[in-house]
């Protein structure tokens, strides 16, 4: 199962770049767990996602926490807290 995943502000600048294709491995349910999988890929990789409380995701463009399960999903952002007003 091949997942877009798209990075946003500081993330994409740690990872060093916007958007990746991966094919994580069997047994990664959430978003949380994928995280994990992914910090393993590099040290711009493992700097980005080493304070999870600093990320929000979004599941094919749906807000949702880590927690969220990643089955059938096609695209998964990363992205810091924002804000607006």
């Amino acid at each position: 199962m091949a997942i877009e995943m798209l990075y946003f502000a500081w993330v994409r600048e740690q990872v060093g770049h916007g958007h990746e294709s991966v094919s994580p491995p069997a047994g990664l349910a959430t978003v949380a767990d994928l995280i994990d999988w992914l910090s393993s890929k590099s040290p711009g990789h493992a700097a980005a996602f080493a304070d999870r409380s600093r990320l929000r995701a979004a599941i094919d463009q749906r807000f949702g926490p880590l927690d969220s399960p990643i089955a059938g999903a096609r695209e998964i952002a990363i992205f810091p807290p924002v804000t607006g007003g």
